[in-house]
């Protein structure tokens, strides 16, 4: 049986936060379980989020008129990203299973991870308008978010004042992750963390590592399928007409 590898991404600043120690507890638990575990440190590495020209190697196609999809697209085609988003893509590839570890900042994730799909995700390489979705490149991979919020669990429901998680999730896990391919695991969150005592900081990163265990087993979150849309420029990419609302996956 081939090896499993993960890639876990790792946006907090601080080797003392619970971030960290969530990071520190996924190495362990899968690797006791054979898994093969590399991380990339974004604060540590001093990743550039930044999307520039720079990112190209060498001539631009366009100079005068720069789009960083699509030069960026080219250069990745030609072997001409710079040399850190070439490792990042090298990391992605050899993933099995990618896991987020971060805190959520403002309804989000923090700058230097956006930073790092803004760069990382080029256009051909993690995807193209005639691969997406169901049929994305990372379809064979799985991906989970593992994050900490700033708010009790309550705050984030429909009825909460910040309104369901779903929908703060929807962006990263609809848009960034299923856009791309990935099969995505329901989100591992440690709600109001700065308010949770050490004993039940303690049982959070125990079962945290249980549910590492059987990872790769579980079954990934449902999103409409491919085959519900009319998936061409004619037809919009809406929902098909001979699709039910009542009756279309959810």
């Amino acid at each position: 049986m081939a090896v499993k590898r993960a890639l876990i991404v790792f946006a907090h600043e601080e080797k003392t936060s619970f971030n960290c120690a969530m990071k520190e507890a996924a190495v362990g638990a899968l690797k006791k379980k054979g898994w093969e575990v590399t991380v990339s440190d974004l604060y540590g590495m001093k990743f550039n989020p930044v999307a520039s020209r720079d990112d190209i190697i060498g001539d631009l196609k366009d100079p005068a008129d720069f789009k960083y999809a699509a030069e960026s697209a080219n250069a990745w085609k030609e072997g001409r990203l710079s040399a850190d988003i070439m490792a990042e893509q090298k990391k992605l590839e050899a993933a099995d299973l990618v896991i987020f570890q971060f805190p959520v900042f403002w309804f989000s994730m923090p700058a230097i991870l956006k930073g790092w799909f803004d760069r990382v995700f080029t256009a051909g390489f993690a995807y193209t308008f005639e691969s997406m979705y169901d049929n994305g490149h990372f379809k064979n991979k799985k991906a989970v978010l593992s994050f900490t919020t700033g708010g009790m669990s309550c705050m984030y429901t429909p009825n909460g004042v910040n309104g369901d998680i779903n929908v703060l999730l929807w962006p990263l896990q609809q848009g960034m992750l299923h856009f791309c391919g990935f099969k995505v695991l329901q989100p591992q969150i440690a709600y109001s963390i700065a308010h949770t005592p050490p004993e039940a900081r303690a049982q959070i990163l125990q079962g945290w590592e249980k549910r590492l265990e059987t990872i790769w087993d579980e079954k990934s979150i449902q999103f409409v399928p491919n085959g519900d849309f009319d998936m061409t420029f004619p037809g919009a990419f809406a929902i098909k007409k001979e699709v039910e609302i009542g009756t279309a996956h959810v």
